[in-house]
């Protein structure tokens, strides 16, 4: 120790370049250390980032989910209105008639769209889950669009003129039926002829039928 401090104290000039040394040694490692505590920082920055894209990969978006729902509806609420109306479905009959391409692929698409359908927007799909759902309602809006714009074009026009005078007997007893001003044994008479006259022309929709039929069975209750 002694001969260091001799060593020093006859070179004492040599303290200022290794001071300078020493100094920017200190400096060099406070530099590394803030560089790796941005570092640090950063990397859990990025972490974070890449858990939240993961989770949105891995789950769609609530929004997303509901519009297709909303499509969906808006679909369904179309048909209902031919399948509950059977004066509607006289005056279109291609619409239940799954002879025609056009209505049997519509019908296979409401199929397909109603068993990929979640419970709600808040029942969590994966993305692959929610592409078939979206593409399937798609499809059935394609398809029931196509089966509509055609019905609506041919209306009657497969039918000879015989089978529309029948046709046309059953639209005006079915209303009939279905006045509320009628006897309940007029509308009952007026329902059992429009099914007569009906037969093997038209598939009359269960849920169109039962609609009536309720609603006659309730008069006679009266």
């Amino acid at each position: 120790m002694d001969q260091f401090l001799h060593f020093m104290g006859n070179n004492w000039w040599l303290i200022f370049p290794i001071g300078g040394v020493i100094g920017g040694w200190a400096g060099s490692v406070a530099r590394y250390n803030e560089k790796r505590r941005r570092d640090k920082i950063e990397l859990a920055r990025v972490k974070a980032s890449a858990q939240t894209e993961q989770l949105r990969l891995t789950q769609a978006d609530k929004s997303a989910i509901t519009k297709v729902l909303e499509k969906h509806d808006a679909i369904d609420q179309r048909w209902f209105d031919f399948e509950l109306d059977l004066a509607t479905l006289i005056e279109f009959p291609m619409m239940t008639d799954m002879r025609e391409p056009l209505t049997l692929a519509f019908h296979r698409a409401k199929i397909r769209a109603d068993d990929l359908r979640p419970t709600s927007a808040d029942q969590k799909l994966d993305p692959l889950e929610f592409e078939r759902y979206r593409d399937a309602v798609g499809d059935y809006a394609a398809a029931f669009d196509a089966a509509e714009r055609e019905a609506r074009r041919r209306k009657q026009s497969d039918f000879s003129p015989i089978e529309r005078e029948s046709l046309d007997r059953a639209r005006k007893l079915i209303s009939v039926a279905a006045d509320a001003a009628a006897t309940p044994a007029e509308r009952q008479a007026a329902y059992r002829k429009a099914r007569q006259e009906l037969d093997g022309l038209i598939d009359v929709p269960d849920v169109a039928a039962a609609q009536i039929e309720q609603r006659i069975a309730g008069e006679l209750e009266r």
